[in-house]
């Protein structure tokens, strides 16, 4: 199945697609029907709520079916942040979220400068710098440098 366009966005799905990846479960189907008609329909940046009330789910039930799909590589990892956001993946710890703001707000900090600043043991640091970059967080920042 064809999952990205040149815009960040999935590229519309026809059904017969979507009814061809056996490991779909319904949910994860609905979100790629609903996320089809809103993008032909010229829809931009849907939020999860749009998703689940068009799609007659809960928040939750579109959240996990989204991240479903970006594990599944049916939706990248960025549509799925522009929709949930960056701290609304539900398979990130607490701590690894407030190290994604850190790092965020502060770019240029290397590993070092983190285990300065924390009060946590070089071995949580990394145990929290590994999952981010295990659900692709890290991809773009220049830490990664330091971790592989």
């Amino acid at each position: 199945m064809s999952n990205v366009s040149h815009a960040n966005h999935p590229q519309p799905f026809t059904i017969s697609e979507i009814f061809k990846v056996p490991e779909l479960n319904v949910y994860e189907q609905m979100v790629c029907i609903v996320l089809s008609s809103m993008l032909q329909s010229g829809a931009s940046h849907p939020t999860v709520a749009d998703i689940a009330g068009i799609g007659r789910m809960s928040s939750k039930q579109t959240s996990e079916a989204l991240q479903s799909l970006v594990e599944k590589r049916v939706i990248p990892l960025r549509v799925f942040r522009d929709i949930l956001g960056d701290y609304g993946d539900s398979r990130l710890s607490w701590a690894a979220k407030g190290m994604l703001v850190y790092l965020k707000q502060h770019e240029g900090n290397t590993l070092s400068d983190l285990y300065e600043v924390s009060n946590d043991d070089a071995d949580h640091i990394m145990m929290e710098l590994k999952e981010l970059q295990r659900f692709g967080y890290l991809d773009e920042h220049p830490i990664m440098q330091e971790l592989d």
